[in-house]
């Protein structure tokens, strides 16, 4: 059980890579195509018979169609043409991705969409050369800052990760101690497992306290159900015998870590066998905890059960004792953490291990080979110091362009929306007038939110960042405790902000992101996910629908969900629907719950959480529909325009170079290829109890459950991605 967080995420910012390097136009140049320069240089050689404006047209035109060419290419080599896409349309659209996508460091799946990390982290390189750009800024001793952390980490010897430096060290024996290490000298009767672990969220590890910030004022933390393990996260099946993955991966990263130190091989045994003794009987009681979460609903709960007496430690030990008003600090399950406390101590030496280990894990780049130091150096400075790489970022390539064609995509997405909520015919009157009030104040936001204010606080805090020469170690370990201390930077600064303040993650617009923020009722477009797979300029309006429209009406459907439906036009917490419709809601999200419960993932033998994953799924669903149908009416108002004007109508092809793909057909690839995906074993596991269905079946739930996809492809009713004429929708 995990406490509902109040906002929709279209995409989770865990995972990173990609293929396409920006332009300073800010649009994402397909690898291999003519950059601007090269474009001037081509201009510059023009004959002087040739018109200048014509030429500069003409070379515009050629490069926009290389730049198709080459994308075509692309989305060409992720498929699998050996497979009907009426059978299984995941297949068919991204078969051939895992075999063709880039070579980059990645600790976790590897996704089409989130690939863009990596063209972010390309830009981010660069941005780091931009001291003049700085001085103008007055943030040339910051940018110094992060030249300095980013060529520490270019030059440091990463592979392995040197465990048993002193500054490691210092730090485990500092707020915990590491007996497999300390041996006798380890003094058992001061420990606390949860003060360790309250410790280590100040350097962004998750132990036993797994915190996550809320999104509204005044930023408290909140927290979810620990994960146990390293990359494979551990459930009672998964490590049942030593011959399961989840063991033989965990028992390894383990092993690797005290070998450093010198113990004996029998003492690495004893040490791993102790971890794995802890972690059944604390899976144990998740596994109890799963079955009883009702007891453990902190929103009707929280006054029916005696308040876990260790949790002051933790705002003292975490948040310096900030004093966050009562009715919003939130406790993780009081029942869990009880339970919890009678295993530590019984396991307390096998605890103090794991833990230990949990910080070096943190610290470890777990690079797969030295050439991939240079991608996680790049990642490490882009999201330590984001709000520096963000103010140069917008300047340098976020274009006025780009923000004026979104806001047209927005607004087309918006009348689709609307039609959807007038037609709807299980809405009453008095919901419906609410549902169009809603839509009606939605704000859109593209780029980022203005804050200049907290954004030059938030640059200027780089200063307290301590650098020391010749210890990358140490400098390691403050960069991280930086990051957590920005990550909570408001909560830590809540009484010097307004109640008006928005969440960080609203203002820093170089991420791979769009969300629904419930609280000031608005969509959040940001500036770093305007890249392909999402979108490009040069692309055809059919191609863009399906993609950055797909998202951005994904999103406004989160408004009308089973959250959004507990917060008014005025981002109020209010449920504005009436008991009938609300009623009929439930029980057309039943749909989805049972359609997607009826999902296998055979490697790990486990189901789709229907319930869990609900209003992702709704979301999917309902967006698609309404970008089809904002991507229908665009191309006929741009015909009645040219006809009132007495033009002929000659559009831009709405199909891609060397593909036959009709563009409702493209339209649905698209959407599908923003999903290619490549698991490993343990990212099941790692993405099991996220909101939002894994990458293959949120493509298939979604087409199977649209009648305009099985048209567009011509499935026959019967068919697997056609089953049945009845389709789960909600929008």
């Amino acid at each position: 059980m995990t406490q509902k967080i109040l906002w929709a995420l279209t995409v989770s910012i865990l995972w990173t890579t990609c293929v396409a390097k920006p332009t300073v136009e800010g649009i994402a140049n397909v690898e291999g195509n003519a950059t601007v320069a090269e474009n001037e240089k081509v201009n510059g050689n023009a004959t002087v018979e040739t018109n200048a404006n014509e030429t500069e047209n003409l070379v515009s035109e050629n490069a926009d169609a290389d730049t198709l060419k080459s994308y075509a290419d692309r989305m060409k080599s992720f498929m699998n043409f050996s497979i009907s896409p009426c059978d299984d349309f995941y297949e068919y659209a991204c078969g051939n991705w895992k075999n063709v996508k880039q070579d980059r460091q990645s600790s976790h799946k590897r996704n089409n969409l989130l690939d863009i990390f990596y063209t972010l982290s390309d830009v981010t390189e660069k941005l780091l050369t931009k001291i003049s750009l700085a001085i103008d800024l007055d943030y040339e001793a910051e940018l110094q800052i992060a030249q300095q952390f980013y060529n520490a980490c270019l030059t440091a010897d990463l592979q392995p990760l040197p465990a048993a430096d002193p500054a490691y060290l210092a730090l485990i024996k500092s707020i915990g101690g590491f007996p497999a290490v300390e041996g006798t000298a380890w003094q058992a009767d001061k420990f606390s497992w949860f003060n360790m672990s309250a410790h280590l969220t100040n350097y962004g590890v998750r132990g036993l306290i797994n915190e996550d910030i809320q999104p509204q004022y005044p930023f408290a933390p909140f927290f979810s159900l620990p994960e146990l393990g390293f990359e494979y996260i551990v459930h009672s099946d998964n490590i049942a015998t030593n011959e399961t993955r989840g063991f033989k991966l965990n028992e390894e990263r383990m092993r690797g870590y005290l070998q450093t130190f010198g113990l004996t091989e029998e003492g690495i045994n004893e040490v791993i066998a102790g971890v794995f003794a802890f972690w059944h009987d604390a899976l144990d009681i998740s596994d109890r905890f799963e079955e009883d979460e009702d007891k453990c609903n902190l929103m009707t709960k929280i006054n029916e059960t005696v308040q876990f007496p260790q949790w002051s430690n933790y705002y003292e030990i975490a948040w310096n004792g900030q004093n966050f008003s009562k009715e919003k600090l939130s406790r993780f399950c009081d029942f869990y953490y009880e339970e919890l406390d009678k295993v530590c101590i019984e396991h307390a030496p096998a605890v103090a291990n794991y833990l230990a280990m949990k910080l070096l894990y943190t610290m470890d780049a777990k690079l797969k080979e030295v050439k991939f130091q240079r991608d996680y150096c790049k990642l490490t400075v882009q999201y330590s110091m984001p709000y520096l790489l963000d103010k140069l970022y917008f300047l340098e390539y976020f274009s006025e362009e780009i923000h004026s064609e979104i806001k047209g995509i927005i607004n087309e997405l918006r009348k689709s929306l609307r039609v959807v909520l007038e037609n709807a015919q299980w809405l009453d009157d008095e919901t419906r007038r609410e549902a169009l009030e809603k839509e009606s104040t939605i704000e859109s936001r593209i780029g980022s939110f203005k804050d200049d204010e907290l954004v030059h606080r938030l640059i200027r805090e780089m200063k307290n960042l301590t650098f020391l020469d010749g210890t990358y170690a140490q400098n390691n370990i403050n960069l991280k405790r930086f990051k957590v201390y920005m990550n909570r930077f408001n909560g830590h600064h809540n009484l010097e902000l307004s109640n008006e303040t928005k969440p960080l993650e609203l203002i820093m617009g170089m991420q791979v992101n769009a969300f629904y923020y419930n609280i000031d009722n608005s969509i959040n477009v940001m500036a770093g996910l305007l890249h392909p797979p999402a979108f490009h300029q040069t692309w055809p309006n059919s191609l863009k629908f399906g993609t950055i429209g797909y998202l951005v009406g994904h999103e406004f459907t989160h408004g009308f969900d089973s959250v959004g439906s507990n917060y008014d036009s005025h981002g109020k917490r209010r449920y504005w629907w009436s008991k009938k419709s609300g009623a009929v809601f439930k029980e057309r999200a039943q749909c989805y719950v049972d359609h997607y419960n009826n999902y296998l993932i055979p490697e790990i033998n486990r189901k789709i959480n229907g319930n869990q994953t609900k209003d992702e799924n709704i979301a999917d669903g309902g967006g698609l529909r309404e970008a089809l149908s904002a991507y229908r009416n665009f191309m006929k108002d741009q015909l009645a325009i040219a006809i009132a004007a007495n033009e002929t109508f000659v559009p831009k092809s709405e199909q891609m170079p060397g593909m036959d793909h009709s563009p409702e057909q493209l339209f649905f690839l698209g959407f599908a290829q923003l999903w290619c995906a490549a698991y490993k074993e343990e990212h099941y596991w790692e993405e099991l109890t996220n909101e939002h269905t894994m990458d293959k079946y949120r493509v298939l739930g979604a087409v199977s459950n649209n009648e305009d996809f099985a048209t567009a492809y011509n499935c026959s009713l019967g068919s697997p991605m056609n089953l049945q004429a009845a389709k789960c929708r909600v929008w």
